[in-house]
This record gives structure tokens, C-alpha cells and sequence, in this order.
């Protein structure tokens, strides 16, 4: 019995002390990511992905990471290099969460970033994608305001593409901007958003 106790407190102990070094892990990364050492940034995230077999988040982030740096990138196999990486990472995440808002929002990010690069090449094959997986995460999380923001700000990006108006999905960008407030999340789950809600809002407001 007093084995048993000994081995059981050293478990514990084992994974006390792993959790407190995820939790460092994770703040460093996120730390490098402030400082824009995303290169630095996002193989920690990959390296706490190694470690943490069953979290998704450490995996989403490094896919995060890569999208958002695709932006803006001219060469098309730079491009490729950093939205397959992305893509691989958003792959791992999803096979430990699935059907997951945030992963799936970010899989429209991903193909956004190629329609950014390249619409002609890009925007016939990837929109009608885009649709369907904003219409997906919005039936899972209906009160998540990144996918309201995600989503009315997909919804004015094609409006303008056609011509249309996009004051019918400010009341969307409004609702997310209140719901950022009244988010109560764990431990490194995504916050991002809400400064973005309202630089939307100033847009809305600008066309009324």
C-alpha cells in the first residue's frame, strides 16, 4: 500500500510538474510571438506540439503563425512553403478536436491567404469552400464572435466583390464586438478579435 501511495504521489507529481512546463512553454512562445520572432515563435509551439500529443492548441498556433505570415509574401513558392506547413499543423489539430470553431475558421483563414495571393488562380476553387466552413463554425458556436466576425467579414468581401452592400452583416460584426466582452475562455484558448470587431464597426458606421 505504501508503494502504491509513493507511486501515485510521484504520478501526480510527474504530471504537476508537466503541465507547469507546458504552461511555461506556452507563455514563452506566445512572448517570442509579441516580440515578432515568428520563426522563434512557432517551432516552440512545434516542439510543445511534439510533447502535448492530445492539445490542439499548441499545433493551431504554429498553423496560426504561418497564415498570418503568408500574408502580403509575392513569391508563390514562398507562399506554398509556409500555407503547407500551416496546413499540416491544422491537419494535426483537427484530428485531436474535431468539428472545432476555431480550427475550422482558421482552415478560411488558410484559404484566404490564398485568394489574397492570387484570386483569378485561387478564388473560383476556395470560395464556395470558404462558405461552406463558415456556415459549418457558426452552426457549431453560434455565439463564438470570432466566427461571427470570421464570417460578416467573408460575407462583405464578397458583397464587395459583387457590388453589393455590406451594411447587412454589420449587425454581425456588432453582435461579435459585444460577445468579445462576455468571453469567459481557458488557458491559451484564442481571445483574438475584438480590436479588429471594432475597426469593422468604424467601416459600417462610415457607409450609413
Amino acid at each position: 500500500m505504501k508503494k502504491f501511495i509513493t507511486l501515485f504521489i510521484l504520478s501526480i507529481t510527474i504530471q504537476i510538474s508537466g503541465q507547469s512546463k507546458y504552461e511555461t512553454g506556452m507563455q514563452k512562445a506566445f512572448e517570442l510571438w509579441g516580440q515578432q520572432k515568428n520563426t522563434e515563435a512557432s517551432q516552440l509551439f512545434e516542439r510543445i506540439a511534439n510533447a502535448e500529443k492530445d492539445n490542439w492548441l499548441p499545433s493551431y498556433y504554429v498553423a496560426t503563425i504561418e497564415i498570418l505570415g503568408s500574408f502580403g509574401i509575392k513569391d508563390e513558392a514562398k507562399l506554398n512553403a509556409k500555407l503547407k506547413r500551416a496546413q499540416e499543423f491544422l491537419d494535426i489539430a483537427k484530428s485531436i478536436s474535431p468539428d472545432n470553431p476555431e480550427i475550422i475558421i482558421n482552415q478560411a483563414l488558410l484559404n484566404t491567404a490564398y485568394i489574397a495571393f492570387d484570386g483569378q488562380k485561387y478564388g473560383m476553387s476556395l470560395s464556395g469552400k470558404n462558405a461552406v466552413l463558415y456556415n459549418k463554425a457558426l452552426q457549431l458556436a453560434p455565439d463564438n464572435p470570432r466566427v461571427l466576425l470570421g464570417k460578416a467579414e467573408w460575407d462583405m468581401g464578397s458583397a464587395q466583390f459583387f457590388g453589393q452592400p455590406i451594411d447587412p452583416y454589420c449587425k454581425d460584426v456588432a453582435k461579435a464586438a459585444e460577445l468579445f466582452d462576455k468571453e469567459e475562455l481557458p488557458q491559451f484558448y484564442p481571445k483574438y478579435g475584438k480590436d479588429r470587431a471594432i475597426e469593422v464597426l468604424k467601416k459600417c458606421k462610415k457607409i450609413k
